[in-house]
């Protein structure tokens, strides 16, 4: 009986280290979230930097070193190279938002627009506010014609981050082209 109490306080243990980085991430994040809801343009693109910041952080150091390389991949217009790295990123760490987010944009580039709009989704599971993921959504409709969709999506990227300058241009656009009435 003593040795299962201990194991059974060990996994204990185990389980509360591990979750005091993600709680602490979290308390950060909503507190980055309230700041940026009520800041000024200048402070709301610094507040946002630092959310970003954020989810760019998975918890695993592997796991950051195959987002930057599938970033950098990215970046070089490598988007074999770059899906291949943030598909391992998310096989290891399906709950790593992050990965899933700029996964997305690699497909997007390849036109996989369905695919990215899955990446997308995941993404606002594991995060509800990811402002960058649900304007990425919004592009997306946009691209394919789905003008009251883009117009919702966008709407709400903005209720999040008032001041995303791209969001605000993306609306204006996607509003012109349902003919400038409010949905």
């Amino acid at each position: 009986m003593r040795r299962y109490l201990n194991h059974t306080v060990a996994a204990g243990l185990v389980l509360v280290m591990f979750s005091l980085p993600v709680a602490a991430t979290d308390a950060r994040l909503d507190t980055l979230f309230a700041q940026l809801e009520g800041a000024e343009p200048m402070d709301a693109r610094r507040i946002a930097a630092e959310i970003e910041l954020e989810w760019a952080r998975s918890g695993s150091a592997a796991m950051d070193l195959l987002l930057r390389r599938g970033e950098d991949a990215l970046e070089a217009g490598d988007l074999g190279m770059a899906i291949a790295h943030l598909s391992a990123a998310i096989d290891h760490a399906p709950e790593f938002a992050e990965a899933w987010h700029v996964r997305s944009a690699a497909f997007f580039e390849q036109k996989r627009y369905g695919l990215a709009l899955h990446d997308l989704a995941q993404v606002v599971v594991l995060e509800p506010r990811h402002f960058n993921a649900i304007y990425g959504m919004g592009v997306i409709f946009e691209q394919t014609g789905r003008f009251a969709l883009a117009h919702d999506a966008l709407e709400r990227a903005q209720a999040i981050h008032p001041h995303h300058e791209a969001v605000s241009e993306a609306l204006e656009r996607v509003s012109r082209k349902l003919g400038g009435t409010d949905i």
